[in-house]
């Protein structure tokens, strides 16, 4: 079975890959949310796994890490060399806006950036990244079905979690944005370049304007929310 530098896998992807960022996330997916999952890579300690949902769709769920360059490198991964057509990422997001509450979905129509990822691609402007229309569809779909509260629109994927200024979020806000994560971008654009399809759905942990976020430990276990809408929006995409 092929590999690559950063998976050597021990069975085969789905055509459908959620994506936390955490490996341990990847595990709650595969043992609480998978039927017969399978570990299929844990190379570098990144969890992937492979098992079928409640209604019998293949899907895989795999970490990518935390960051721009993380991601990158596993979603390029993905769809150039395991035959993966879809990734929707599951992640936190910190809130920019009035009205996103603790717990509450985002998902990332589009997303801005401070990173420098697009360089290599030696454009004369400013690339707008955006996720596949389809699969937000399929999104917003399954939280009305589910009654979740959710939001769409742009994020600001970060290089940056701690930033020396304390302000600069607010010019992002400024400008509508809803929150803050530190990989939709780099996914959204890879996909774009590969004709695949990308996603993130993103769990409000923390707020930028109030005090409420969620601790570690709710960061790893108590997503199910998220995880189901992207559980079934990736089932329209799924064998």
């Amino acid at each position: 079975m092929k590999s690559t530098p950063h998976i050597a896998p021990k069975g085969e992807f789905a055509k459908v890959v959620l994506m936390p960022g955490d490996p341990l996330r990847a595990k709650l997916v595969a043992e609480t949310l998978f039927k017969d999952a399978v570990l299929i890579n844990e190379v570098r300690g990144i969890l992937a796994y492979t098992g079928t949902t409640e209604s019998g769709k293949k899907m895989s769920v795999m970490a990518s890490g935390m960051g721009i360059p993380s991601i990158g490198i596993y979603a390029t991964e993905l769809y150039d060399h395991f035959g993966v057509e879809t990734i929707i990422r599951i992640g936190t997001a910190g809130a920019y806006q009035k009205g996103i509450a603790l717990k509450d979905l985002i998902f990332a129509m589009s997303s801005s950036t401070d990173s420098n990822f697009l360089a290599s691609y030696n454009l004369n402007g400013t690339y707008s990244a955006c996720c596949d229309y389809q699969v937000l569809e399929e999104a917003i779909k399954a939280a009305k079905a589910m009654g979740i509260p959710y939001h769409v629109g742009n994020v600001f994927s970060s290089d940056v979690f701690y930033d020396h200024d304390p302000n600069t979020w607010k010019k992002w806000a400024g400008l509508n944005v809803l929150g803050v994560d530190m990989e939709s971008y780099a996914l959204y654009a890879i996909a774009a370049e590969k004709r695949k399809r990308a996603l993130s759905v993103l769990t409000v942990s923390n707020s930028f304007l109030y005090a409420d976020e969620l601790t570690a430990e709710e960061r790893q276990t108590s997503l199910l929310d998220m995880i189901k809408v992207a559980i079934k929006a990736g089932e329209a995409f799924s064998d």
